[in-house]
């Protein structure tokens, strides 16, 4: 999978928690737990994209 092609599944996958966020704003709980799931899925695939890019880098 590309760099590019990570990025923009993080980037979807954030707008679609987005509307989670606004259900969690408004007191509902269990959207704040997918919101979590969201946040710690987007910071593993950051990592990823870090260590892709890193890994780039020193390959060239």
């Amino acid at each position: 999978m590309s760099v590019e092609e990570m990025v923009q599944g993080m980037i979807d996958a954030l707008n679609d928690a987005l509307g989670d966020a606004g259900k969690h704003d408004r007191g509902n709980n269990a959207a704040g737990t997918r919101v979590r799931k969201a946040m710690q899925a987007a910071k593993n695939t950051a990592q990823d994209v870090r260590k892709q890019v890193q890994s780039d880098k020193n390959s060239r």
